[in-house]
């Protein structure tokens, strides 16, 4: 579904990724792991076209998208959710993931018909998957952390995508909203054969979760593969994981 292959960016004189090779299979939850400054976070933007690449390919469905605009990359079917929740909080819950549906079906500007009429029932079958449709009619600034992150995953599945991007999914949460933040992304990979790809800093939870992982260092890839592979990897532990442990 995704091959990235010697993708490089710099800022200036700073290289934040200098070779990333990275494949997602369809059906996969794949982690990207690394130190802070890795660029893992760059390279998720790469992908997602909120940065444009200096150099190498990154094909998504067939399709070389490096370079295209965001909304262009979100409409072959490509969400991506933040390590910073980004909602708009002054809406309902329901009205958050509506206007990612209406976005979708390119209703964004129709003057005739009422919005409040348009995706309703869509927007609810997105609501009970990620469990927030019992406080549908709630302001999201009312929100906690963990749901107001199940709110911006609801409104990534508002364009329908056949991959999500996760940057640093369970941050700053308790373990109970990790738990259930977990549980959530589980659903939609086994239910609704949702790809996911991520980044997380939670050893535990990359090793129990992941399909596979690939591994950077300072803007390299070091290493992909299943979880036992990369976890017994000699340039892993002395990179990332501490010592010979």
């Amino acid at each position: 579904m995704l091959r990235i292959r010697n993708v490089q960016k710099s800022f200036g004189d700073f290289q934040a990724v200098i070779k990333a090779n990275l494949d997602v299979e369809q059906g996969e939850i794949v982690a990207v792991i690394g130190p802070n400054g890795a660029g893992k976070s760059t390279l998720f933007k790469l992908i997602s076209g909120y940065l444009a690449p200096d150099n190498g390919s990154i094909i998504f469905q067939d399709r070389e998208i490096a370079g295209l605009a965001p909304y262009r990359i979100c409409r072959l079917g490509l969400g991506m959710s933040f390590q910073i929740v980004n909602v708009f909080d002054r809406l309902t819950v329901f009205e958050n993931v509506q206007v990612s549906v209406l976005s979708h079906l390119r209703r964004a500007f129709d003057l005739v018909t009422p919005a409040g009429r348009v995706a309703v029932e869509q927007t609810m079958e997105i609501l009970e998957s990620v469990y927030l449709a019992n406080v549908k009619d709630r302001v999201s600034g009312s929100l906690s952390h963990g749901e107001r992150k199940a709110l911006e995953i609801a409104i990534a599945l508002g364009t329908n995508p056949e991959l999500l991007i996760l940057d640093e999914p369970t941050a700053g949460m308790s373990p109970d909203e990790t738990f259930s933040t977990i549980h959530l992304l589980e659903k939609l990979n086994v239910s609704f054969g949702l790809t996911i790809l991520f980044c997380e800093h939670d050893m535990e939870l990359v090793f129990s979760f992941a399909n596979r992982i690939m591994v950077m260092q300072q803007g390299l890839s070091i290493i992909q593969g299943p979880p036992e592979e990369v976890r017994n990897n000699q340039q892993v532990k002395e990179a990332y994981l501490g010592g010979t442990r």
